[in-house]
């Protein structure tokens, strides 16, 4: 693996540490809010929402500005998004300021979970695609650890209390690596398949043995040939012969979020008070599961390559069924205690091995080189449109149903384990292009 290769990666997966941070932070400060803007609970659910409002239009307009403009370019314009979000939410003046730049970093959040995987995929050679891929869940998963142990830290430091402003500073946390990714961001090579997708194919190759791909000279040649396919037509997000990919990136990113994890990360805090925490102990028990979320990413990162993509989703439905029948239990006997945090843990581990591992690559893996960029784009709108659902009514449907919420994120994972099971091919060791043609595409 080349020092460029490696650096290019993690660089661009500063975006997806963004990412996981801007989602997880909102947990620590959720009390406060409700507190400080005398909120319902369904206005709650809005305020969360904000960000993922934003990140709808941001994966819905990503894949024009990228196929355009570029992989690299569109990864600065989202790293200035991120830091104008988070100054604006540390010193925002009332609930509207506040809804406003979470919308903006909810549009740099749509836009990187398009982009830093797509990039990776791009420029990664077959054997460590998986792996490389998977840092970007991985980045995820640590921001979503940084912004909980960040939470429970500020708790501690400033004071819970809405008046001492912790919220404030934990909005104003992510600040620095907004600032470290748009500094590493900057140096970085384009895309080889965007720079053969625009007839710069010199250049794709010169990246492309900079990258330390081996057979560079075949490889531009088999991505011509790719982009040669896709001009014989329209090329046109909707056509027959991408029916197949687009229909199994869809339905990976709506099972993406009706497993439940956003649910979980949304409200963590909150469901460890529900099941009968004290305030301390809930923000200790968030940062708990946090570790949890990054442990069985290493676990997923280590086996994506190894075993597949197939086997991580279905041994994970798997898991995510016994885990959600624990929750509903739970929330529905009173248990409470250590079975809540089992039950927790049991949801986001599973996610964070299976879905959370796979997703990100897959979604790029699966859709060919010409529509790449705009159904990377649909596929995350479909996404983040169902983090909207999930994360507005879950609020007022666990006040109503109780635990029997959990029952049917339960069901979902049931239905996940059909569809992977028969519909979706083995995409590991495979080129890009390799794929496309085993799809029909």
């Amino acid at each position: 693996m080349s020092r460029l290769l490696l650096t290019s990666a993690l660089a661009s997966s500063i975006g997806s540490f963004l990412f996981g941070f801007d989602t997880a932070v909102i947990a620590g400060t959720t009390s406060s809010l409700r507190e400080v803007f005398s909120l319902s609970e369904s206005q709650l659910g809005f305020a969360v929402s904000s960000a993922l409002f934003g990140a709808v239009a941001g994966a819905a307009a990503v894949g024009k500005p990228c196929e355009r403009f570029g992989r690299v370019k569109t990864l600065l314009v989202l790293a200035v998004l991120y830091l104008v979000s988070v100054l604006g939410c540390a010193a925002a003046w009332d609930l509207s300021s506040l809804m406003v730049f979470r919308f903006i970093g909810g549009l740099a959040v749509g836009g990187s979970s398009v982009v830093s995987p797509m990039y990776i995929t791009e420029i990664t050679p077959p054997a460590r695609r998986g792996l490389l891929v998977a840092v970007s869940q991985l980045n995820i998963v640590a921001g979503i650890l940084a912004a909980l142990v960040s939470n429970y830290l500020i708790a501690g430091w400033i004071g819970l209390a809405p008046e001492a402003a912790a919220w404030r500073w934990m909005f104003g946390a992510e600040a620095l690596p907004a600032v470290l990714f748009l500094l590493t961001v900057l140096p970085i090579p384009e895309s080889p398949r965007w720079l053969a997708h625009r007839g710069r194919h010199d250049e794709a190759l010169a990246t492309l043995k900079r990258l330390g791909h081996p057979d560079a000279e075949g490889e531009v040649a088999r991505i011509r040939a790719s982009f040669e396919v896709g001009r014989t037509t329209r090329e046109s997000l909707f056509q027959r012969r991408y029916l197949k990919p687009l229909l199994l990136v869809f339905a990976l990113a709506a099972f993406n979020q009706l497993d439940g994890i956003n649910a979980i990360l949304y409200y963590i805090t909150d469901i460890f008070r529900m099941a009968g925490f004290a305030e301390t102990d809930a923000f200790k028990q968030s940062a708990v599961i946090g570790a949890v979320n990054l442990v069985f990413t290493l676990l997923g990162m280590a086996l994506i390559d190894r075993i597949g993509r197939r086997p991580l989703l279905l041994i994970g439905s798997a898991t995510f069924i016994l885990s959600h029948c624990l929750a509903a239990w739970v929330f529905l006997t009173g248990s409470g205690g250590w079975l809540a945090v089992l039950a927790a843990a049991g949801i986001v581990g599973s996610h964070a091995y299976s879905q959370g591992a796979v997703i990100w690559v897959c979604i790029n893996e699966l859709l060919p080189n010409a529509i790449r960029a705009t159904g990377s784009s649909a596929a995350c709108f479909v996404l983040w449109g169902l983090a909207i659902l999930v994360s507005t009514a879950f609020p007022v449907v666990i006040s109503t149903w109780g635990g029997c919420v959990f029952l049917i994120f339960g069901v979902m994972m049931a239905i996940q384990f059909l569809v992977v099971l028969v519909f979706m091919p083995e995409p590991k060791g495979r080129s890009l292009e390799e794929i496309e043609g085993a799809l029909g595409s």
